[in-house]
């Protein structure tokens, strides 16, 4: 039965799954329109899903709420806002199905060249996988930052606080924490 599953999911959904376990915190997902470029830093992956790009959304959010050790962080292009209909057919439908996909997610909003330079960073260190969908709407890439998904926020807040090196409690000593912590644990357990 499982091979039957297996044959009826999409390429796409399958490599999805396939990566999914491999990524943690720092990795990025994209769900990207058909005219997104193909970047060329070895850490960013891009595959084409011939799909619609509310349906890879939907199942990208389910397999990252459904994977234990990672959440997301979502941000959208600060310009499709002001992308009109007459510019872009269809614009403001994607923009009410978006929100009604998004509504529990808050996601931030960004200048699109700001996002880009910063995948383009994170992919020296950490790989990004780009699907790309036949929307053909610009500025609509949802783009999904991995966070630990047993680690919150505020307890790396709180964690900074007690560093014997305040100093070092942003940036690197900051964003190294969980991954010690995650580490240690292992070898406790």
């Amino acid at each position: 039965m499982a091979d039957v599953s297996r044959t009826s999911m999409p390429d796409w959904e399958r490599q999805l799954n396939a990566l999914l376990p491999f990524y943690g915190h720092r990795n990025w997902i994209v769900v990207a329109d058909s005219a997104y470029p193909a970047q060329s830093r070895p850490g960013i992956e891009t595959i084409v899903s011939g799909a619609g790009h509310i349906e890879v959304a939907r199942k990208v959010l389910g397999s990252i709420a459904a994977s234990r050790h990672v959440r997301a962080n979502i941000y959208l292009d600060q310009e499709l806002e002001f992308v009109a209909d007459s510019d872009a057919p269809g614009v403001s439908q994607y923009r009410d199905q978006l929100v009604a996909l998004l509504k529990s997610s808050n996601p931030a909003h960004l200048p699109h060249e700001q996002i880009i330079a910063t995948l383009d960073q994170t992919a020296q260190l950490f790989r990004v996988l780009i699907i790309k969908t036949e929307l053909a709407i610009p500025y609509t890439s949802i783009f999904f930052e991995l966070d630990c998904g047993y680690w919150s926020a505020e307890a790396e807040h709180r964690l900074a606080g007690q560093s014997p090196h305040p100093e070092q409690s942003s940036g690197v000593a900051q964003s190294v924490a969980p991954t010690l912590i995650s580490h240690r644990r292992r070898s406790v357990s």
